[in-house]
């Protein structure tokens, strides 16, 4: 479950795009909108530190009704700050993570130095928040003032992971320190080096993406897979420019194609996966063979390349006509190896079941999923 910061909503850039990375790496992710802001309904002059954090409750628990309760929490900004304080009190929640999140609450007082005297004589005031007019009470600088998060953090009994800029000039990277010193282990720090605040950078953006979901998947435990549903591989396309994502039981990958082929890079290309298969394949052939007969076999390494050439090119090829594929294959074995037990790893790289898929008669069956 993903919280924003303050008064921008679930549509901000870091927060789509960090929903949108996740998600194409399998994980489920709820955004949304604290009262008043967005699509959601309610005042947001009416609103404080303490209802966000009521709204992470409660969004908490339509999830949990919904589908799954979540396991693991991330906030941006004053979203960071809200998520520690709302962690203690979501039993299934196992991690948390914070990007440029502020130790305390009561910092974003410093946003609304030009409008304090006006709250304290009226009681509200309209203020300009990054180009945006939002009225607010009295009363929500009585909340920040009065929260405490130091105290939630200490008592997190979660795993933590802290995202901050050094070039941060909105909150300080002293913050991200106070946060770090307050929690208890297992809590690690990240530098987003050259990142603003906002984390407008796509490329940011992504390194936080794939940064919380390697740090994650080892406190928050997915669905175990049934036997017999490895082999069972979906894939998605996700978005423009040939972006394709790969699940594989609980693993993910990423397929695409170069851009001066019309695609974004988005990973490896379909036949470049189909060479990483075979090359994987070809290693752990080596590696049980090696294993079985207590061969001296210390490093393998699989080079491969693939090309279309002409039939009559190919010598060993049935077809004459036309144009076949080409794969080379080259074996790097490292280990005091004699020329008889390297020429036998050779002949057994051919044995390997990907490689024998591929030279023999394959059937595939397509149909369409009514």
């Amino acid at each position: 479950m993903l919280a924003h910061c303050f008064t921008c909503g679930k549509n901000a850039r870091v927060a789509t795009r960090v929903s949108r990375y996740l998600a194409e790496a399998g994980c489920g992710v709820l955004r949304f909108d604290f009262t008043g802001l967005g699509d959601s309904t309610g005042d947001f002059a009416n609103t404080n530190f303490s209802s966000n954090v009521q709204d992470l409750l409660c969004a908490s628990q339509a999830l949990a009704k919904q589908y799954a309760a979540p396991r693991l929490l991330i906030g941006h900004s004053l979203g960071g700050t809200a998520v520690l304080a709302a962690a203690p009190q979501l039993k299934d929640v196992q991690a948390v993570v914070t990007i440029n999140a502020p130790s305390d609450p009561v910092h974003v007082e410093r946003l609304l130095q030009n409008d304090l005297a006006s709250l304290e004589e009226t009681g509200e005031a309209e203020v300009d928040i990054g180009g945006r007019t939002f009225k607010i009470h009295k009363q929500f600088l009585a909340d920040i003032r009065s929260a405490c998060t130091t105290e939630s953090i200490a008592k997190l009994g979660r795993a933590l992971l802290v995202f901050h800029s050094p070039r941060d000039p909105i909150v300080g990277i002293e913050n991200a320190r106070q946060i770090f010193d307050a929690a208890r282990h297992p809590k690690s720090f990240v530098s987003l080096d050259g990142a603003d605040h906002l984390v407008t950078s796509a490329h940011d953006a992504e390194f936080i993406s794939q940064m919380i979901s390697a740090w994650s998947s080892r406190y928050v435990h997915g669905e175990t897979v049934p036997v017999g549903t490895r082999e069972r591989v979906i894939v998605d396309e996700v978005g423009s420019q040939f972006a394709q994502s790969i699940r594989v039981g609980s693993h993910r990958l990423r397929a695409g194609e170069p851009e001066q082929a019309g695609g974004d890079d988005h990973g490896p290309t379909p036949y470049e996966l189909l060479l990483a298969a075979l090359g994987a394949c070809t290693s752990m052939t080596l590696r049980m063979y090696a294993k079985h007969k207590q061969l001296p076999l210390e490093a393998v390494s699989v080079e491969l390349s693939h090309k279309r050439i002409h039939a009559e090119d190919c010598r060993s090829c049935e077809s004459t006509e036309g144009r076949v594929d080409h794969i080379e294959r080259t074996l790097r074995i490292r280990g005091p190896l004699s020329d008889e037990q390297c020429d036998r790893l050779v002949e057994i790289a051919g044995k390997c079941p990907v490689h024998r898929t591929l030279k023999g008669e394959v059937e595939i069956v397509t149909r369409r999923e009514p």
